[in-house]
């Protein structure tokens, strides 16, 4: 039976984006439930927030299952926090579907793998497709439709699909004192007629570029979060800024009024279509459920 390999990270909310998706398609809500509960205790262990009685060679070894391809396998990396401890993230797992087996592997930069025509068919962040390969324009991105519009096809065959609908925000803050300082709603209008400092954190320069649109950002000057502050404490001092909200709660600790959702920070299926076929087609409608995804109603 012919098996098709999708790239995804090795951790994190958008791993868990796909695994929770398949699952729902395929019946394997055990098996994501395993792999999602088994990275969080990882997770919390490299944290500091769990302690482990085994150490983590062995406790990988527990995990890992080399005979069955169905049961999952996890490798180690290592973690950038103090001290740089091993950390154990996903490998790889085969997923039995209608449309063949769905072999998910796992890679730090899933994006780039496609990039390079590893994959046919891959799952990242939007956030990196507007950070590495979105052209800056003058005016505001907003659909999912201008982004592959404004990807140059000699820089890269890779496209965004749709999303998975696991969706905070780049959302706009500022104080009430700026705020007030003009008579319109905390939007992109409103960032087209402000000058002045505006924080953002230093990853997302060229995804707020994008976004609002370089226009926008004339008599701006980009500041940023020092390192180890909150970012909304820095918006704060600032004034006016750009951050992922969920629920906007920890912005409003920080006596920050949310102004525009600009942008959804989503996990996003991605094809090198240079490399589409039927099979990988078919393997992606699996996953699309467009209804669900932020990306195509900004």
């Amino acid at each position: 039976m012919t098996t098709t390999r999708v790239a995804v990270p090795r951790k994190g909310r958008p791993l868990e984006a796909v695994l929770e998706r398949l699952a729902a398609r395929t019946g394997t809500t055990e098996l994501a439930d395993d792999i999602i509960s088994t990275l969080r205790y990882e997770k919390a262990i490299t944290k500091g927030n769990q302690t482990a009685d085994a150490d983590v060679y062995h406790r990988l070894a527990e995990y890992s299952s080399l005979d069955d391809p169905h049961r999952p396998e996890y490798t180690l990396l290592r973690d950038d926090r103090d001290g740089m401890p091993r950390r154990v993230v996903f490998d790889s797992v085969t997923v039995p579907t209608d449309h063949g087996d769905v072999q998910l592997i796992g890679r730090e930069e899933p994006f780039r793998a496609l990039r390079t025509h590893e994959f046919a068919l891959g799952f990242d962040s939007a956030d990196l497709v507007l950070e590495e390969v979105v052209q800056l324009r003058g005016d505001a991105l907003t659909s999912i439709e201008e982004i592959n519009d404004r990807i140059d096809p000699l820089d890269t065959d890779v496209r965004v699909v749709t999303g998975l609908g696991d969706t905070v925000y780049h959302t706009l803050l500022a104080t009430p004192d700026v705020v007030d300082a003009q008579d319109r709603p905390l939007g992109r209008e409103f960032v087209r007629n402000y000058d002045g400092e505006f924080c953002i954190s230093p990853r997302y320069e060229r995804l707020v570029e994008a976004v609002l649109g370089t226009a926008a950002l004339d008599g701006i000057t980009f500041t940023y979060p020092e390192n180890g502050n909150e970012e909304e404490a820095d918006i704060a001092a600032t004034g006016i800024g750009v951050y992922l909200t969920v629920t906007g709660s920890t912005a409003r600790d920080h006596d920050l009024e949310l102004g525009e959702r600009l942008f959804p920070s989503e996990t996003v299926l991605l094809e090198n279509a240079r490399e589409r076929d039927a099979m990988t087609d078919a393997v992606g409608d699996l996953f699309a459920e467009p209804e669900e995804t932020a990306l195509q109603s900004v």
